[in-house]
């Protein structure tokens, strides 16, 4: 028995404590990569679904810890990833109806919306604090509230600065956008549409303080409308106003983009002109300082001939999914004078970067720790981090650790010769934390482990290196 622990053990201990890869030599183990390393990886088949979508992420207000949200064809799965190297599957919200391909997410305060292609579907509403206190993992969650003003829905857009979702692609008002006023999350209420004979794909809406002073404070919606890029006025939802349309050449389908953080660039993703015209992964940018007149600032190509699909803007870097050539990160900051370009990649569809559907749908750089999570429609989640920010395991303190006795019955001593012992944590072979001990600054501590049962344990400690434990 205690053979087949064991060998389970070092399975475990592979696959949970050190999934951290470094990228080296253009490669983080099988997947290619530049400046960007592998914290971890998390399976389709171990969150128990066929294909994943979109990302999203939250994090909590109460002690700062960050969940990955990631969309997959049978629900939204919840990760904590608060330790980057060992996320957990806190569980998965089932879908309201059917499985569909297409599943979307946003959070408003601490709520997940969530929307699908799904027929009768409406929008889900998922209580995130629930993630907090999670016993048995993976749970079955349920939502805590639901609308149902519409059935299927494309995408789902919110402006963190207001209590307003915005669900596009619907069956309704021929797919513009269908305003809900989530204020109170627990109840959705209609609050207005705007139907303007198109159909809206995918959308960013942001409280306007860019260069055109007309329209500051104002509520602007700019909409990927499958053959053009609006712009519109919602902040009467009631009475919302077009301000302008504006299209570019060789268009195969508007599909997604986003504001650069001075809203004066927008940053355009056409989903099937790779496909139409044969060129590499083209990014269209437009010129937003007068938002009654847009226009094309220049066309950007990437290094393969991957489609693009979705892109965010954080700071100076552009992080876009590209399909089989994952995620590309593209700097914006010298945009003005029509100069940016792509620094690094990380790759989760390692087979190649054909013109295909496969490989990372999204991506959610916006965690305070920078690392950023990668859906992948054929591998799962991913999570990632530019190399160089957090380090690998400390060979050096590793050495400087001692653990006695070990085997154990009750106490376990540990002593560093160099530096200072503040913290040890426990973890069965499942990866669950069981026991965790903070100490003062010391050499040496000795912790009392009496509580738990007889088998193989990790002790991870001041949260850098993992050894072994032996409880007899």
């Amino acid at each position: 028995m205690k053979k087949l622990l064991l060998s389970l053990f070092s399975i475990l201990y592979t696959a949970i404590f050190f999934a951290q890869v470094p990228c080296e030599n253009g490669f983080a183990g099988d997947y290619p990569c530049n400046d960007y390393d592998l914290m971890s990886h998390i399976s389709l088949a171990t969150l128990g679904a066929s294909a994943g979508n979109d990302s999203w992420g939250w994090t909590d207000p109460a002690d700062g810890k960050e969940y990955a949200i990631m969309g997959v064809d049978n629900g939204t799965c919840f990760i904590d990833i608060s330790d980057p190297v060992n996320p957990v599957y806190l569980g998965k919200l089932p879908t309201h109806t059917n499985p569909s391909a297409w599943r979307d997410i946003k959070v408003y305060q601490n709520y997940a919306f969530v929307v699908s292609e799904a027929s009768g579907h409406g929008m889900q509403v998922f209580d995130l604090t629930k993630l907090r206190n999670v016993t048995n993992a993976p749970a079955t969650f349920s939502a805590d509230a639901h609308y149902g003003g519409f059935g299927n829905c494309h995408n789902i857009v919110i402006n963190p600065d207001q209590g307003f979702a915005y669900a596009v692609g619907t069956s309704l008002n021929n797919g513009g956008p269908h305003m809900v006023d989530i204020q109170n999350p627990l109840n959705p209420v209609f609050a207005g549409a705007y139907d303007a004979s198109f159909y809206t794909h995918d959308a960013q809406v942001v409280t306007y303080n860019g260069p055109d002073t007309d329209y500051t404070g104002d509520q602007i919606l700019i909409g990927s409308n499958e053959d053009e890029v609006v712009v519109v006025n919602v902040t009467n939802k009631s009475n919302p106003v077009l301000i302008s349309t504006v299209s570019y050449s060789n268009i195969g389908y508007t599909h997604q983009g986003w504001f650069t953080e001075d809203q004066a660039y927008f940053l355009l993703g056409d989903e099937l002109d790779e496909i139409n015209f044969g060129f590499n992964s083209k990014t269209v940018v437009f010129d937003f300082t007068d938002l009654d007149n847009p226009s094309v600032a220049f066309d950007f190509f990437g290094q393969t001939t991957a489609i693009d699909h979705n892109g965010y803007v954080k700071n100076d870097d552009f992080f876009v999914a590209e399909y089989t050539a994952g995620m590309r990160v593209i700097d914006v900051s010298d945009i003005e004078n029509s100069n940016i370009f792509e620094t690094s990649y990380f790759d989760t569809y390692p087979n190649s970067d054909a013109v295909s559907f496969s490989g990372a749908w999204s991506v959610y750089p916006y965690f305070d720790s920078e690392n950023i999570v990668i859906s992948d429609i054929d591998s799962g989640f991913f999570l990632v981090r530019e190399s160089g920010t957090l380090a690998t395991e400390d060979h050096e303190f590793s050495a400087s650790v001692k653990l006695y006795p070990n085997p154990t019955h009750s106490i376990l001593n540990v002593e560093i010769e160099q530096g200072e012992l503040t913290q040890v944590e426990f973890f069965d072979v499942m990866g669950k934390k069981v026991l965790q001990a903070s100490l003062d600054e010391l050499s040496s501590g000795q912790i009392n482990i009496s509580n738990l049962s007889s088998g193989v344990y990790l002790a991870r400690i001041n949260n850098k290196i993992s050894k072994k434990v032996i409880i007899e």
